[in-house]
């Protein structure tokens, strides 16, 4: 693996910059499967061509957001050779900010390799490697906290396509960003539930409350050793559990030894692994094995891409 590196710049038709990425080998990469996977909500891919995808990214708080374009149709899923075009991206800010975004400078080749090392047998490895080759190309996003904290409350007994439908909502009743925890106390619980958020509502309104009291410090969260610090942290929300603490931990904080677990990762695990399944010897690794496990039990319901 070499590592990304941009190979090209240019200011595109509507004016706005663009680079190429060779993504160096980085042991797969797929646009499409990144964005489909549920770990994000605010991106769309084009009808033609799923591996094209557009969509907006929350900064910071205070700060402006990003929109920008992905086009991963060049890439080689299985192996992460070929080029990447991103628009709304310079040279600078790829490295400065969206190589980590995509996270490409981390080796998930040498990363499965070491979750098949960690299976105690023969079948259990037979039925990791089988959840890795269909999602291999997924890379865990480096995303912001509260974007995911928000999302992640609404995923609840929900599905990927309503969640897209409320997030959509809730930024067009912000001007068009992602609502800001001011915003969603301004909206109030009852206007959150005329923007369909249902009774995840009152949870939104909580996380908002507990942000801009103190009730809950994300500098705590990220800078827990101890991975049940940073969920009990989480949990301090109304109706914040272990799984969209565990979501919240992988997507917000890049809690990569985070393994959320929900109904479909239940019947999954105990599918696959009928002995029980133990993501502790996975280590940093446990997410990108759950994001596999979660995509090829996706497959099996939907269509979605398997190369």
């Amino acid at each position: 693996m070499t590592g990304p590196r941009v190979v090209d710049e240019w200011t595109d038709s509507a004016g706005l910059p663009a680079v190429a990425v060779d993504c160096g080998g980085c042991g797969g990469f797929s646009v499409e499967k990144t964005f489909n996977c549920g770990q994000t909500f605010r991106f769309l891919a084009e009808p033609e061509n799923p591996g094209r995808v557009s969509g907006s990214v929350r900064m910071g708080k205070g700060l402006p957001e990003a929109r920008i374009f992905a086009d991963g149709s060049g890439v080689d899923p299985g192996t992460g050779e070929g080029l990447l075009i991103l628009g709304g991206v310079t040279a600078d800010t790829f490295r400065e900010r969206w190589a980590d975004y995509f996270d490409l400078r981390e080796d998930y080749a040498a990363g499965e390799r070491i979750i098949l090392d960690a299976m105690p047998d023969r079948r259990s490895r037979a039925e990791m490697a089988e959840a890795l080759r269909i999602g291999r190309g997924i890379r865990i996003l480096r995303q912001d906290p509260w974007e995911t904290l928000v999302t992640f409350i609404l995923s609840q007994n929900n599905n990927i396509p309503r969640i897209r439908g409320i997030v959509a909502r809730l930024c067009a009743a912000c001007e068009n960003r992602f609502p800001e925890p001011e915003d969603l106390c301004r909206i109030g619980t009852d206007g959150l539930y005329g923007l369909g958020c249902g009774f995840r509502a009152k949870y939104l309104s909580d996380a908002a409350e507990k942000v801009l009291s103190g009730g809950i410090d994300p500098v705590r969260i990220r800078t827990a050793e101890r991975y049940e610090d940073a969920e009990a942290e989480l949990e301090r929300i109304v109706g914040v559990g272990p799984k969209v603490a565990a979501c919240v931990l992988l997507f917000g904080f890049h809690r990569t030894d985070a393994f959320p677990v929900d109904v479909w990762m239940k019947k999954a695990l105990a599918e696959r692994f009928p002995e029980g399944f133990d993501p502790a010897p996975l280590s940093r690794w446990a997410g990108y094995a759950q994001q596999c496990l979660f995509y090829a039990e996706r497959a099996r319901r939907y269509s979605v891409s398997t190369l």
